[in-house]
């Protein structure tokens, strides 16, 4: 049985003592020194934030900055005991814990975080079994992440919905995302997401009340997220299965393996990213014949947001693009039927091809997909955002653009960079660069940048 030892400090600090709950008892002396270590290439920092992130489950937060500066004496220490690990903490966010007790699931959360970052590091990065410029390599590394998290279980038939949509979405946007769970859950199907609030978490808890409904046990809450997101985007506690993956293009991989089918609610840039990461993957015509049920679904006060982002897809990647989802409104049973229709087209297809029904081997992700795009405003200024370009390498680039503004929204890194060096430029031809001013000045008005304070564009673009 595991326990915190705690002792209460101010209304918002804590200092505990933790010890695991079955996630990662154990680490090797090598492992330790390395968590330890503060210097650049030890681990300590990136443990600390991924923590400290963890730890903030339930805030309205979603500035990064804002988090490490509100706990910048913030310590987490790995003190070893002939029975394993305890965490020891100080100064860490009181939300996470009740009577005395750090939530189980936070808990769960925190050891996972533990969990991956270690493997990541020796069996990923320093083992040298992955060439991680090479897209073969990428794909196996990504393979393996999830198989030691133990996300790619052998079931019967393909059932994840993986959903994408903003983190900061109105009462009625949400609502609808939980209803749509709720359909989802009552045919059986489970829910994958980017793991925090907003339409992250509405349909997984929509789905708890289907599959309860159901007397279904063991559903799955899957949440994928990435160092630099998730101190903006804490785990939401429906969370069951976590899983931290190195970076953006490899946390987009995960989803696109995993996944039996999408669907897309509305949401701001990082929506934006994924949906344009995903057409320009099934653009490629080695996927042609991909089965992926896709759709792009809202209340019907979200009309407008569809309408607008289903025209610039028009602009940007053509009909062909378009002709890979449907688009529902305020309908979500029609939604869920939609997702069963897809899945059982889904399984016949991995049958007929051999491929595994947990992990979509035969899918061709191109490597201007693959690589890391390293935010700066250089490499921003240097993207090609023209209608001239090839269609798969403008949606490479456009995915880019729209990282690199959530980079400056809520990563600590791209925040830091907009504050010292201004706003990070996009330079594109007339026609596109209007359609894309258009949208991104649509999500400022919505409100779909940003939770916490005012939003203060961290892009501009030219023509």
């Amino acid at each position: 049985m595991s326990t915190a030892e705690v002792e209460l400090d101010a209304s918002e600090f804590v200092d505990a003592r933790v010890t695991p709950r079955g996630s990662l008892e154990n680490l090797s002396q090598r492992e330790m020194q390395q968590l330890e270590d503060r210097g650049q290439g030890g681990l300590y920092p990136l443990f600390r934030r991924c923590a400290l992130a963890v730890l903030n489950s339930g805030s309205q937060e979603d500035d990064a900055t804002e988090l490490f500066e509100k706990y910048r004496d913030f310590e987490i220490r790995i003190v070893r005991q002939p029975w394993g690990v305890k965490l020891e903490m100080k100064n860490a966010p009181a939300v996470a814990f009740v009577d005395g007790q750090m939530i189980r699931g936070v808990k769960e959360h925190l050891f996972a975080v533990l969990r991956d970052i270690v493997y990541i590091a020796n069996e990923i990065v320093d083992s040298g079994r992955f060439d991680l410029r090479a897209p073969a390599d990428i794909t196996n590394a990504v393979f393996c992440i999830l198989r030691n998290a133990e996300l790619l279980e052998t079931r019967s038939r393909p059932d994840l919905v993986v959903c994408w949509g903003g983190h900061s979405i109105p009462r009625e946007e949400y609502d609808y995302t939980k209803r749509v769970g709720y359909e989802l859950g009552l045919r059986g199907l489970d829910v994958c997401t980017g793991c925090g609030p907003g339409a992250m978490k509405g349909p997984m808890k929509g789905a708890t009340i289907g599959h309860s409904k159901q007397r279904i046990d063991g559903g799955r809450y899957i949440g994928v997220t990435e160092p630099g997101i998730v101190a903006a985007e804490s785990p939401n506690p429906i969370v069951n299965r976590l899983v931290i993956m190195p970076d953006i293009e490899k946390r987009l991989e995960a989803f696109a393996r995993l996944a039996h089918g999408f669907i897309i609610f509305p949401g701001g840039v990082g929506t934006a990213e994924e949906i344009l990461y995903l057409l320009g993957i099934l653009l490629d015509p080695a996927n042609a014949a991909q089965p992926v049920p896709l759709v792009l679904t809202g209340p019907a006060q979200s009309a407008p947001w569809l309408e607008q982002v289903h025209a610039f897809i028009g602009l940007a990647l053509g009909a062909a693009a378009q002709a890979r989802y449907r688009i529902v409104l305020d309908d979500p049973a029609e939604v869920a039927r939609l997702m069963v229709a897809g899945m059982e087209q889904v399984r016949r297809h991995r049958r007929q091809v051999g491929d595994a029904y947990n992990f979509n081997w035969t899918l061709r992700i191109p490597t201007a997909f693959q690589l890391p795009f390293e935010v700066s405003h250089e490499s921003v200024a240097g993207l090609d955002l023209s209608l001239d370009s090839p269609v798969h390498a403008r949606a490479a680039d456009l995915r880019r653009a729209f990282s690199a503004i959530v980079a400056g929204n809520v990563k600590e890194q791209g925040i830091r960079q907009v504050a010292s060096h201004g706003p990070f430029e996009l330079r594109g031809s007339p026609r596109l660069a209007q359609a894309l001013d258009g949208l991104l000045a649509s999500f400022v008005a919505q409100r779909r940048m940003k939770i916490s304070g005012a939003y203060r564009p961290v892009y501009r673009v030219v023509a």
